[in-house]
């Protein structure tokens, strides 16, 4: 987009590389697609009552970690964050990255897309946005036929600030890239309140994207380190390859190790 920086009331959509046709069809890959917004974003994947979405468990409002939640500890450049993950809805995406993190897939790679005030992205391999893959490339077509595996949606998650996210170039394309939601800005005005829980309004309030909301897998959140992400959001950055947004790191925050622990 050429800019490095979200204005409320926009639609994004998680970029990773060069937007070419060759792109598109590569595994792990995420990309752009940007619009302007009038309309308040809903949260389409799910058809519940507003009283049924307040009765919802909430696990990104609690930095407490329960029996069925990892947590990863993640030593970059500019410091170490803690997050937790939530196998209970996003058990694909869970898995994948307790493998990764666990075999050293992520090690040395960098924080390759940055844009301050909306997210920070990482876990490619390659360092250019185009690469990775899922745990199952090349072992389970079940899972990943070679597009990598599908998306899971849960009323119970959001993109908040602090949320922690598969990239994608579509849906059902996860492969390894992440990204964590970074906005600190209020972002409540942008939702259909009657569509979201009125606790993740209030925390819509304190930052995130809700209009990444049905087309990205959630599956853990922030709950030590915050500061850091801010770090990384904060880097300098220049045009990327394609020149199509200002959001690749002069100086790229590198990931030294994860540290994955269970209860």
């Amino acid at each position: 987009m050429g800019v490095n920086k979200m204005k409320k009331g926009r639609s994004e959509m998680i970029v990773a590389g060069m937007v070419t046709i060759v792109v598109l069809a590569a595994i792990g890959v995420a990309f752009l697609s940007s619009h302007a917004s009038k309309q308040p974003t809903t949260q389409s994947n799910h058809t519940l009552s507003k009283k049924e979405l307040n009765k919802r468990s909430l696990p990104q409002l609690s930095n407490t970690v329960h029996k069925n939640e990892a947590v990863v500890e993640i030593k970059t450049t500019a410091g170490t964050m803690k997050v937790k993950l939530f196998k209970k809805y996003a058990p694909l995406a869970v898995k994948n990255f307790v493998k990764h993190a666990q075999q050293g897939y992520y090690n040395n790679t960098t924080f390759h897309r940055v844009i301050n005030d909306f997210m920070v992205q990482g876990g490619d391999p390659t360092g250019t946005g185009s690469g990775g893959s899922s745990i199952w490339k090349d072992k389970n077509s079940k899972i990943d036929s070679g597009s990598g595996f599908k998306n899971e949606i849960s009323a119970s998650l959001y993109n908040i600030r602090g949320a922690l996210s598969m990239a994608n170039a579509g849906a059902d394309t996860n492969g390894s890239q992440f990204f964590i939601n970074q906005n600190h800005e209020d972002a409540s005005a942008q939702i259909k309140k009657s569509d979201y829980p009125d606790k993740i309004v209030k925390a819509y309030a304190k930052g995130g994207n809700p209009s990444l909301d049905g087309n990205y897998t959630v599956f853990g959140q922030v709950i030590d380190g915050m500061d850091v992400v801010d770090k990384i959001a904060d880097a300098e950055v220049k045009d990327n390859a394609d020149g199509s947004e200002k959001s690749l790191p002069v100086d790229p925050v590198k990931v030294l190790s994860m540290v994955v622990t269970t209860k």
